[in-house]
Formats: C-alpha cells, structure tokens, sequence
C-alpha cells in the first residue's frame, strides 16, 4: 500500500536548476508531506522507497515550478472585449483597463482569479505575484483572491492597487484593503500567502498618498509592487508636477529598496538605473506586454550587467512563463538587431531572478529542486532527445519544455494536475460561470464613460 505522504516522481530527467544545476538520467525525487527528502536514481529511490506512491514522469522532464514576477489576475475577463481604439499608452489605460477594473464585482474578481490561476497550473507556473484592481469592489477583494490561492494549490503574493484616480475614498479604501490583506498573509500557516503594498504608478499617485504606503510598508516588514515608467506619460506627469524623475521621486520618498519590485522601468535614464542598483530595488520585466501597448523595450540586458535583479513577469497577458521568456529572448534579438543577443540574460529571469524575488519574499528556497526545499515541482512531456548536461539545461528548457505540455504540476508536495487532469479546480465548472457572470460585466464596462 502506498505511503500517501510520500511520493515518487519518477523515470525522467531531473533537472534541479539552482546552483548545483544537475542534470539526473533516470532521475527521480521524493518527496514526504511537503518538502523534497531526495534526489536520485530512480533505482535506488524505488528501491529503497517501495511504499512511496508513484508518479510516472514516463521519460519526460522532472523540474522546478516556475514564478511569474507580475501579474494581473483581473484582466482576464478583457478576452474578446471591445474598446475603443488606442493610439497611445494612456489612452490604453482610459479606454480598457481603467473602464474593466471599475466594472468588475467581487464575484467577477472571485472568477477573473481563478481562470488564470488554473492556467497556470497547467503552464506549470506555481507562484504568482499579482497586482490587484476593482475599484468598485475594493473591500474584501484581496481575501476573495487569497481564498482561490488556497483552494487551488498554489503560492501567491498579492496586493491591491492604490491610486488617487479614483478620489480620497477610492484611496483609503485601497490602503484600508492592503492593510487587511498584510494582517492576513501575516497570519497566514500554510506558507502559500504573502502581501505587498501595490501602487498604480507615480502619475496617478500624490505625495500624501505615497507616504502612507511607504509607511504601511514599512510597518509590515514589506516592499512596493509598482509600475514605474512603463510610458513616457509617467515621467512626463513627475517631471511636470515634481521637478524629478519617477524613480528619484519613489527614491526620496523611501519607496526603493530590496524588498520593493518596479515593474517594467522602460522609461528611465542611467542615474534612475544607478538608483535602482544602489537601493537593490528589484525590476521586472513584461516583454509581451510592452510589444502590446507600444511603450517601448526596458534597457533589461544594462540593468543585468550594472548588477540589477531583474526578474519576469506576464502584466496579465499570460499565465505561461515559457511562453513569456520566448517573447522576451525573440525582442532582445529583434531590438538589437543581432540574434547573439540575450539568450543567457532572459532564460536567468526566469529561471534564476524569478526564484530568488519569491524566495526572498516567500522565505524558503523556491524555483530548485533541493533537499529541504518546498515540493514545487512539475512534469513536463518534453522527453529529450538530444544531449542534454548542465551547460545546455537553458537550451532544452527554453526550446524543449517550452514547446511540450505539462502532464503535471506539484505545490507543497500536493498534486494540483496529475496526467493533465486538474485535480484541485473544476475548468469547466468555472468557465460555464465565467460565461453567465461576464456579459453583465461587459455591459457596464460598455455603460462606463
């Protein structure tokens, strides 16, 4: 009779990433309740772990669940919308974004989370950090998030975004709703929950309220989840309004730092780069995203080599990582016009930066297979049928785990998709309610002016 609190993954090729970065043929990992006990041969591990229950990797690839860096769980009922056309950035946010989050309820935020969060296991995406936005249904909205987080499996940092846009009431609200939030990842015992203080960005943000959420920050032992400089509108408003640049701003007000994720960082110039460094503010960079709302490519590969983390993520427009680090690589080529150009940088986004920001936050080893380290862990169809060794590992996993289904997704040790089966979430289930719940959606979206 198997052992329910351990479990064999099995007859395929581990990768382990991290620094040991091994390469095991006919590998296995063990795992007992919710951590990684060990890595092996799977001989030897089926040998002397008989009651282990198994699960069959059938040739394919065994490797750590990815981290999405950014994300915007919300935006999922914008697929098939209609909006105006948008000739720029801003009119982008005013025509879509500013109009869906406005019409959302919390029911709407209940299901717009769990769609892409099932996406994600079937991505083989494990931990998310998302920036949330309802500003019609601000209380209660993050724990509506946080509840899908645990019913479905997965980890997740999550945050509300505060904004002025919205009038004073929008704005305590939202500070009122990441306190809430803050007090219950705080409280939190499965491991899975953690909160940031979210900020729209510099140009939809006063000073006042900028200095509350520092605080709050502060408070909580936490960072800033913000948009910095995705369009020149940011820099234009700061400059403007200010006298300053957007990072020098975050910068005075003590919004930077180790612990703080500037998201995007187009639109910034070498001393705002130099800023970013010398507080060991972390980026984050949404390559398909940007290629959609034209703002421009971030100096990624500038900010790597003057010793920036800079890390991955999605803005919403996918839960899929390999797809995302694909799109990042092929715009560092086309950018540069040189195709010898970012291999190595974007595939240590994901696989090395994306890791240590949710290790850092999350407080355990994420994104390795390591003894001692969480059970998140997932099995990928791609079988190799090339060499692969440690010096070629990015190559297979950008080329050949992007390219193949996930057959199975593991968090904490518990199986969240076994055989391509979800098995915490009902797909159908969700999406025949997603079906009746978003036409009224877009009715007010359409109503709104």
């Amino acid at each position: 009779m198997a052992n329910s609190e351990r479990k064999l993954v099995a007859n395929g090729v581990v990768l382990t990433l991290g620094d040991d970065n091994q390469v095991i043929p006919d590998g296995a990992v063990l795992i007992e309740g919710n951590l990684v006990k060990e890595i092996g041969k799977c001989a030897d591990l089926r040998a002397r772990y008989p009651d282990a229950e198994l699960i069959d990797a059938k040739g394919g690839t065994i490797l750590p669940g990815f981290v999405c860096a950014h994300h915007h769980l919300y935006s999922t009922f914008a697929c098939g919308i209609s909006s105006k056309p948008s000739a720029d950035f801003v009119a982008v946010l005013e025509n879509l974004w500013w109009k869906l989050d406005r019409a959302l309820t919390l029911d709407d935020v209940e299901l717009s989370a769990l769609i892409p969060v099932a996406r994600a296991i079937r991505a083989g995406t494990t931990t998310l950090l998302d920036h949330h936005a309802s500003p019609n249904a601000i209380r209660g909205s993050l724990d509506r998030i946080g509840k899908v987080v645990l019913k479905s499996g997965i980890r997740a940092s999550l945050c509300y975004e505060v904004t002025d846009r919205n009038g004073q009431q929008g704005t305590d609200e939202g500070i009122a709703e990441s306190r809430a939030w803050l007090e219950r990842a705080k409280a939190d015992t499965t491991g899975r929950l953690h909160g940031l203080v979210g900020l729209h960005a510099a140009m939809t943000i006063g000073d006042p309220t900028l200095e509350r959420c520092v605080a709050l920050a502060k408070e909580f032992d936490t960072g800033l989840h913000v948009h910095v400089a995705e369009g020149l509108a940011d820099q234009q408003d700061s400059l403007a309004k200010y006298g300053k640049r957007v990072v020098e701003r975050l910068h005075q007000a003590g919004a930077l730092g180790e612990k703080t994720m500037a998201v995007h960082s187009i639109h910034v110039d070498d001393r705002e780069i130099d800023l970013l460094r010398e507080t060991k503010t972390t980026v984050v960079h949404n390559p398909q995203s940007n290629m959609n709302n034209a703002v421009g490519a971030a100096r990624v590969l500038d900010m790597i080599e003057r010793g920036i983390l800079v890390g991955l993520g999605t803005d919403g427009m996918t839960s899929d990582m390999r797809e995302e680090v694909r799109a990042g690589l092929f715009l560092r080529h086309h950018e540069a016009k040189d195709p010898r150009v970012g291999f190595v940088e974007l595939a240590q986004m994901l696989l090395k930066a994306n890791p240590l920001i949710a290790s850092r936050y999350f407080g355990r080893t994420l994104g390795e297979l390591k003894v001692g380290a969480p059970a998140d862990l997932i099995v990928s169809d791609h079988v190799p049928f090339t060499p692969i060794e440690p010096g070629n590992v990015l190559g297979h996993v950008l080329f050949g785990v992007a390219a193949a289904p996930v057959d199975t997704t593991i968090v904490d040790g518990k199986v969240l998709m076994q055989g391509k089966e979800l098995k915490t979430l009902d797909w159908r289930e969700m999406c025949e309610r997603a079906a009746k719940l978003s036409p009224e959606t877009w009715r007010r979206f359409a109503a709104i002016e």
